[in-house]
Formats: C-alpha cells, structure tokens, sequence
C-alpha cells in the first residue's frame, strides 16, 4: 500500500470518471468500490469508495453526497511524462473531449511538446513530452 494517495472526490461521476481514467492508461484497473445501496445517505448506485491504479499508482475517488462550493482547481493537477509524440497527442485529444485547454498542446520553453488541460470532469493533467 502507498503510503501517500491522491484522492478525488466527485459528485455522482466518480465511476465514470475512474473508468475514464484507467481507460488512457495501460497497465490501469479498478482496485476496488464500495457503492452506495438504497439506504443512502448518498444516489443509490454512486461511489462511497473506490481505489484504483494508473500504471502502478493508486488513486482514490468518492462520490460525495454533500454538495460542496467547491471543485478541483488547477492548482493541483496530475502530471503525466509522455513517452512518445503519439502517446501525448492521443492522451491531450482524448482529455479535451468535453473539456478545456489551460495551455494547449504545443511547444514552451521548459518542454518542447507540453499541454495542460482540464478534463469533462473538472480534474486537470498536464502532459509533458519526456
């Protein structure tokens, strides 16, 4: 177990999300979830807990059931090193769908081929090209 987690905490799209995610990645998969049941308190069906692994680091996501006035902010993103021109453009094109660019793919001084976006569902990543 990792002693440090990264933790998501959503509002009724953690699953979706989370399949998402371990979609883009090889080597990804649902660890485990822990759904709410008709007794609540929260949907029937969302996400208490669940763990999942992107390329061997475990991440964590609920579903929370108190709406909150606040969301992810990009103060805080994930951070992916790309391996291939391909891999960059394939990932950056397919978390743009739905989302938004904060720093569209393309060349900056520290990175020849660097993105940052935020994803459908708020969550931002930034791409660098290894």
């Amino acid at each position: 177990m990792q002693k440090i987690n990264t933790f998501l905490m959503f509002e009724g799209q953690a699953e979706e999300a989370m399949n998402f995610y371990i979609s883009l990645f090889e080597d990804s998969e649902v660890l485990s979830m822990t759904k709410y049941g008709p007794e609540g308190p929260g949907r029937e069906g969302s996400i208490i807990h669940a763990s999942f692994a992107l390329k061997g680091q475990t991440y964590m996501c609920i579903d929370s059931h108190v709406k909150h006035g606040f969301t992810f902010t990009p103060a805080i993103s994930l951070y992916v090193h790309c391996e291939s021109e391909e891999e960059i453009e394939t990932l950056c094109g397919k978390l743009l769908d739905g989302g938004s660019a904060l720093m569209p793919l393309g060349e900056y001084g520290f990175s020849k081929k660097f993105a940052w976006v935020k994803d459908r569902f708020g969550v931002t990543w930034q791409l660098n090209l290894a």
